[in-house]
């Protein structure tokens, strides 16, 4: 085991790489699926999310990345409560449907999608999702162009299937293979 400690100020380097190719790295990180809703129905809100993250074990805590100033945000403190919805590899047609800017506000944007109202949040809880997190609303962060949005989870509930993927720019779903065991030495 082995301790660094810092001797002096470091000076920081510019890094010297083709932001384009750092983006594409970036890409590779797989993420879940998943749509956060808030409610009551007279101001229901949905949006398509790919960075979605378990903060901490105790208190039990997830974190959200959405892009900075997001309405969602704003809408989940002013609620004091969300709901979020891990989505099945058979519902990239939801996810798209949260992802577009131009849905319609409102209830309007569950329109002729089957959910029912979570008892604490009001939250829309979409049916055939793989999990859903009833959450308090806990801080929201700026960070960068994004925003890291906090809950603390008080209501969990998980069905069984295959998750939508974020990989590589792309929604993806399909089989999950598990790594191979390292063999016994």
């Amino acid at each position: 085991m082995s301790t660094a400690t810092a001797t002096g100020p470091r000076t920081r380097r510019p890094v010297r790489q083709d932001p384009a190719e750092r983006r594409r790295a970036l890409y590779h990180l797989a993420s879940p699926v998943s749509v956060l809703t808030t409610g009551p129905e007279s101001r229901m809100h949905g949006t398509t999310a790919s960075t979605v993250t378990l903060v901490s074990r105790e208190p039990l805590l997830v974190g959200v990345v959405l892009r900075a100033g997001s309405s969602f945000a704003r809408r989940a403190a002013a609620e004091g409560r969300f709901a979020i919805n891990v989505l099945g590899g058979d519902q990239a047609e939801v996810a798209r449907r949260f992802a577009d800017s131009g849905r319609p506000d409102g209830s309007a944007q569950f329109a002729g999608l089957p959910w029912t109202a979570d008892p604490y949040a009001q939250a829309p809880l979409i049916a055939g999702a793989l999990a859903h997190y009833t959450c308090r609303f806990h801080s929201a962060h700026p960070a960068g162009d994004s925003e890291l949005l906090l809950g603390h989870v008080v209501r969990a509930r998980a069905d069984e299937g295959l998750p939508l993927l974020s990989y590589a720019g792309r929604l993806h779903a399909g089989t999950l293979h598990p790594a191979k065991e390292a063999a016994a030495s």
